[in-house]
């Protein structure tokens, strides 16, 4: 049912990730690498192969 709708990368709770904004930065300037920040990179790479398979189906 949800078939390429829920990513496989998981995003911990993390300590660093809740002072990021506290401090007015986002993760990847305040901690980059603190495992949040890095789940956060893993995701965005996720998430970029992803529409760009979706990309080609559209065509």
């Amino acid at each position: 049912f949800f078939k390429g709708k829920v990513y496989k990368t998981m995003i911990p709770r993390n300590i660093r990730l809740a002072e990021s904004p506290s401090y007015g930065q986002p993760i990847m300037q305040y901690d980059p690498k603190c495992k949040g920040a890095e789940s956060y990179e893993e995701f965005a790479r996720e998430f970029l192969i992803n529409e760009k398979y979706r990309s080609r189906d559209v065509i």
